[in-house]
């Protein structure tokens, strides 16, 4: 039976990931600092350590008392705006964090790692779908942190034999059980629908309504977390024969306005809204191409209608734990 370290794994996709890895027989060990992380969403079968990137010591434990076969690397700050106000926090965390990890990785003979990077690392779109040889020009901190930490697996696997995939998130959407999305603060379209539909929040901003799209609010790809959760494993089996980036993303593009009414049909409730200015850096429309994923994985996407993704999340937000 294999042994995963999953870092970052009390957070919201990280959580979801370790319930996969252990459903499918493999023995998870799960180090987070808590930060943004939930201890409540931890699997109770599987180990937790509360530990650090940035402490070499608690790395270093960990390998040393833990068999350990591979790594599963969620631990990231990852709020934008934050980055660019901020960004040596970012890179500090990010980066050096990263570093640290594959450094004692390597002291302890672990060479295989899946990385959780982002489409933020393409920056403005020139084209969509977004297939993986799009450039890569982010346009904040956040973005190229991910990008550095891509660059740096493919010098380790050169130096040092790393086997490595990093996956590029659209947007994470959806709950899995009794694991579902909650940020403090939350900056995520669909838990702040919701909560503006319960009435925990006075209503939803839209920012923008001018967009070159049919109903003018801004097109996104939203995957759902167990179909996420599959494709870190799916990847993890695939060490070894491929070593690179894979796009995560249905390739269907849902609107704000889709998201709202959706959620409306789901709730049977009005979502109260407000029309705000254009953010800074959103572009009207942001889509993956998935057909690599599902060539090199053999993926499936189980959840490609939203209705069917906003149901989860409704249902979690209404019995949510944490």
């Amino acid at each position: 039976m294999k042994n995963i370290l999953i870092f970052g794994g009390a957070g919201y996709i990280g959580s979801c990931a370790t319930k996969h890895f252990l459903d499918n027989g493999y023995n998870c060990i799960v180090a987070d600092n808590l930060i943004y992380g939930h201890k409540e969403a931890v699997d109770m079968r599987a180990k937790f350590i509360h530990a650090d990137l940035l402490d070499l010591n608690s790395l270093k434990d960990i390998f040393k008392n833990n068999k350990i076969d591979g790594v599963v690397h969620f631990a990231a700050f990852a709020y934008v705006g934050e980055s660019v106000a901020n960004p040596q926090k970012y890179y500090q965390n990010n980066v050096v964090g990263t570093i640290n990890l594959l450094n004692t990785m390597l002291d302890f003979d672990v060479k295989k790692i899946i990385f959780s990077s982002t489409c933020a690392t393409y920056g403005e779109p020139q084209y969509t779908p977004i297939n993986e040889q799009h450039p890569q020009n982010p346009i904040n901190a956040y973005g190229r942190t991910k990008l550095m930490i891509e660059q740096i697996f493919s010098d380790y696997e050169k130096a040092y034999g790393l086997q490595h995939i990093s996956l590029r998130y659209f947007n994470a959407a959806g709950a899995m059980g009794n694991i579902g999305e909650s940020h403090e603060p939350e900056t995520h379209l669909i838990p702040l629908v919701l909560k503006a539909i319960k009435g925990d929040i006075e209503y939803i901003s839209i920012f923008g309504n001018d967009y070159d799209t049919p109903d003018r609010t801004c097109i996104r790809d939203y995957i759902h977390i167990e179909d996420l959760a599959n494709a870190h494993r799916l990847a993890y089996e695939k060490l070894g024969d491929y070593n690179g980036c894979i796009n995560l993303g249905t390739g269907i593009g849902t609107s704000v306005k889709e998201i709202i009414k959706a959620a409306e049909l789901v709730s049977g409730k009005k979502c109260p809204i407000k029309y705000a200015p254009r953010r800074a850096g959103d572009p009207a429309r942001l889509f993956a191409d998935n057909q690599k994923a599902k060539k090199i994985l053999g993926w499936e996407i189980k959840y490609s209608d939203i209705k069917d993704i906003l149901q989860t999340a409704w249902e979690w937000e209404n019995n949510r734990r944490y």
